[in-house]
């Protein structure tokens, strides 16, 4: 066992305060056991739970896509360098033989693509049940209609491992796929749509729990029809991702979402592609040349292509440009996406018999030390533990 000795630890809705925390591969108790080794932090650094992502694509050079094992390595071994301690690796619209491929890479891999990486949770199929209109980086020649009997088939050869599925609920037969998702415990997640605001109120009567990258790549507020955005603002049901980098979303956007939603239902994702840091330059998604300049990633025609987005910045733009209170900034990045995942008794918080993953910050929020399992998988340069 380890321990951490007089940290400051933050327990869900409240602010850090001073603790010693026991853990294994779960967390033990909140105290500091005598047979336990320390692990000496600096006088800053504060202990918070892994960060959850729920929406990513890649990492490090490497994609879901891609279909490999070794893919899902590298992506989970450059996560937890930002404090991500737990993901959910997303596919694209592509065909489906590419997209079998890639399921069956993460059925494979398990939960540890690598004892030095963070939890691979499961797969968010993005697509390619998809609105044309709003595909966005999404090709449109391989989208499908929604269907219970094609999503059987990725659900198969996934092992069960498909956790969210974003669709668009405007399209026929997507009802019939909410409800059948519902019924097995599977997020469905309204993105990529052309959907007016009556669409999206019967898709939540259905059992629709979220909304994917809210804002992007669906219909727009207007004063007469308010759309899918007006359906994500109104509907408490719905869990809204968010992509933190002021680049997909405006802040004054991002403030009314925050004034809008509850507490509880705001989740940041990255949406991050291969190119997340590797730096300026040329990238790829969906064999699609990505162009990468000022941590912006867009197609050659200028659309947004995912992001180059850490998670701790997220949380960091969330806080200090979105002004959301540290305890909301926080569980954005950890609680609220595990319980939007249903995993709330084993990951996003700091409890004893939940996972010991954290997230070792300081007050600039960047990585210090990041633990999984109760290993320390991360140390940030010229700290010495």
């Amino acid at each position: 066992m380890k321990k951490f000795v007089n940290v400051p630890v933050y327990f869900g809705g409240r602010l850090p305060g001073r603790c010693d925390l026991t853990f294994g591969e779960n967390v033990v108790s909140m105290d500091a056991r005598e047979d336990a080794e320390e692990i000496a932090l600096p006088e800053r650094a504060v202990v918070l739970p892994g960060f959850v992502d729920e929406h990513i694509h890649g990492a490090g050079g490497a994609d879901v896509m891609d279909g490999t094992k070794e893919a899902l390595a590298k992506i989970a071994e450059t996560l937890v360098k930002e404090g991500t301690t737990s993901f959910v690796g997303a596919t694209m619209t592509q065909s489906g033989d590419k997209i079998l491929r890639a399921l069956r890479a993460v059925r494979e891999s398990g939960e540890r693509p690598s004892q030095r990486g963070a939890r691979l949770l499961g797969v968010h199929l993005e697509g390619p049940f998809i609105s044309e209109k709003y595909a966005g980086a999404q090709p449109q020649n391989c989208i499908e209609p929604p269907s219970v009997s094609r999503f059987s088939v990725f659900e198969k050869e996934s092992g069960g491992r498909i956790r969210i599925v974003t669709l668009a609920p405007e399209r026929e037969g997507a009802e019939e796929l909410v409800s059948y998702l519902s019924a097995h415990g599977i997020v469905a997640s309204l993105g990529h749509t052309a959907a007016s605001y009556g669409d999206m109120r019967r898709a939540v009567a259905a059992g629709a729990r979220s909304v994917t990258h809210t804002f992007n790549a669906q219909t727009p507020f207007h004063h007469r029809e308010v759309g899918a955005t007006g359906g994500a603002l109104l509907s408490d049901e719905l869990c809204c991702e968010l992509i933190c980098d002021t680049v997909h979303v405006s802040v004054p956007a991002m403030q009314v979402l925050l004034r809008c939603k509850p507490r509880g239902k705001i989740a940041l994702v990255t949406d991050a592609i291969r190119a997340k840091g590797l730096g300026d330059g040329e990238s790829e998604l969906g064999g699609q040349k990505v162009i990468v300049r000022g941590g912006e990633a867009r197609l050659e025609n200028g659309t947004l292509a995912g992001s180059v987005l850490k998670m701790n910045e997220a949380v960091r733009n969330f806080r200090r440009e979105v002004r959301a209170t540290f305890p909301r900034a926080v569980d954005a990045a950890t609680i609220v996406p595990a319980t939007n995942l249903g995993l709330e008794r084993s990951i996003g918080s700091i409890r004893a018999g939940k996972r010991a993953d954290f997230a070792v910050v300081n007050e600039d929020l960047e990585v210090l030390l990041t633990v999984v399992g109760g290993e320390v998988v991360y140390r940030a340069r010229g700290l010495d533990l």
